[in-house]
């Protein structure tokens, strides 16, 4: 009881605060999920600051850092491993290439914009695999400040809405069949909602294909994870393998795996997405309470041209890969 009253306020702010950019998101898609949770999240922790209201702070922090792995597990169960054969071989070559062309791009270009490193690394996950999800799976193990979390959501918005704008009538400019577009908006467009959003906008065909490639291009969210904890480990001396890799990693594959089986039903996995999402936005949320216009003005303009400089390569590098395989 004791444990309820001390974190149940802000466990609850978490809970209304996600409820409220869920609905909103559906209303206004181009917006989306993530940034409206975080601005909603930034509002009330103005409130909670101008009020002098400490009774929210544990609370919060549990959600922060107890919601985020589990959303990151559900994700797992809308990811079957086998859906990677499913897409076809020059669909993988597409996604693998756009993949190490971004990681790529990323090292030189963050390199020489001079970034800090955790503002690199959560632009360019955000950017190159899957928005605010990445970004949220490479916070739960690099914990970067959080003004870094959402200015690298903040660029990963600002992408998405031009990506949706530009996408699709650059692809009829270009004659693309949907199946080819679809491949583009699901290897270039980095979170899901706007991919979806540009595929609906150049055919029903297209919006279907490119949330398939969306989803196996999710699974980099693996190695990712992977890399990043050894990233942080390795100045720590040697460590036995089965406790560098964080649980919620191992869980997340084995989510993947569990739904290959076909034992999840297409409605629970409909359902179980639906709870992932609405645990990151109350993760998100609670980060954006803790933002002021004093901490996102140290990060400066420099992230937003980082991620403006990854979107073009990753946009122009996946055009160039499905080219030279054949798709049009």
């Amino acid at each position: 009881m004791t444990h309820l009253r001390r974190h149940g306020p802000g466990l609850l702010v978490a809970a209304v605060l996600a409820t409220a950019a869920t609905f909103l998101g559906a209303v206004w898609p181009v917006l989306g999920v993530p940034v409206l949770a975080l601005a909603g999240g930034a509002m009330f922790g103005v409130f909670a600051r101008r009020t002098g209201d400490e009774r929210f702070t544990p609370g919060l922090a549990s959600a922060q850092q107890r919601l985020l792995g589990a959303a990151i597990v559900l994700l797992g169960l809308g990811l079957p491993v086998g859906a990677v054969v499913g897409v076809g071989r020059g669909t993988i070559v597409v996604l693998i290439g756009t993949l190490l062309v971004g990681a790529l791009a990323a090292l030189v270009v963050g390199r020489l914009l001079a970034l800090d490193r955790d503002s690199a690394i959560l632009v360019a996950v955000g950017t190159t695999i899957c928005g605010a999800s990445a970004i949220a799976a490479a916070t739960a193990v690099i914990k970067p400040d959080r003004e870094r979390t959402a200015y690298a959501l903040g660029t990963i918005f600002v992408f998405n809405v031009v990506a949706v704008l530009v996408y699709p009538p650059l692809g009829h400019l270009l004659g693309m069949s949907e199946q080819a577009f679809g491949l583009w908006a699901g290897t270039a467009i980095n979170d899901t909602s706007s991919v979806l959003a540009a595929g609906v906008a150049f055919g029903s065909a297209a919006a279907h294909f490119a949330v398939i490639v969306k989803l196996v291009r999710s699974l980099a969210i693996i190695p990712l994870c992977v890399g990043l904890h050894f990233g942080a480990r390795r100045d720590s001396g040697v460590t036995p393998l089965w406790r560098t890799i964080p649980l919620f990693v191992v869980l997340f594959l084995a989510a993947s795996a569990l739904a290959a089986t076909g034992v999840i039903r297409p409605s629970w996995t409909t359902a179980l997405s639906h709870v992932s999402a609405w645990l990151i936005a109350a993760v998100l949320a609670v980060v954006g309470t803790t933002l002021t216009p004093q901490r996102l003005r140290t990060a400066g303009h420099r992230p937003l041209l980082f991620g403006g400089i990854l979107s073009v390569i990753l946009g122009i590098s996946s055009l160039a890969l499905q080219f030279a395989t054949g798709w049009r």
